[in-house]
């Protein structure tokens, strides 16, 4: 079974999102991934020192054939320098992985199943 790890910014980290809304819709995402027999785990980062320790941890876990990472990490501007360490953590922490890109929270099966 294919594996696959989304990489997200947590949602109850983000000043004014409903948070729990949001993780809803990113948890139904990931129970999308058992429908099409592809074993998912999500990590969900606040924008904080914790970042990238979470990051390593979830990319160590096991050795991944895809990292979705979400847009959430790459569409602000701002986060213009998270999303630099975090493509460089796949680099370092998940080698072999192919690296794909959402869109939104409800496409990361399609973005993940463009690489298996």
């Amino acid at each position: 079974m294919p594996s696959v790890l989304v990489l997200g910014i947590d949602p109850h980290a983000v000043p004014g999102m409903d948070g729990a809304v949001i993780r809803a819709a990113l948890d139904q995402e990931l129970a999308r991934f058992g429908a099409h027999a592809i074993d998912a785990s999500m990590a969900l980062i606040a924008l904080d020192e914790s970042a990238e320790s979470t990051m390593i941890t979830a990319l160590s876990e096991r050795e991944w054939d895809v990292v979705v990472i979400g847009g959430g990490i790459r569409k602000p501007e701002p986060l213009l320098p998270l999303f630099e360490q975090v493509v460089n953590l796949v680099r370092r922490h998940a080698p072999k992985a192919s690296i794909a890109f959402n869109t939104s929270g409800g496409d990361s099966v399609e973005a993940a199943k463009r690489w298996l």
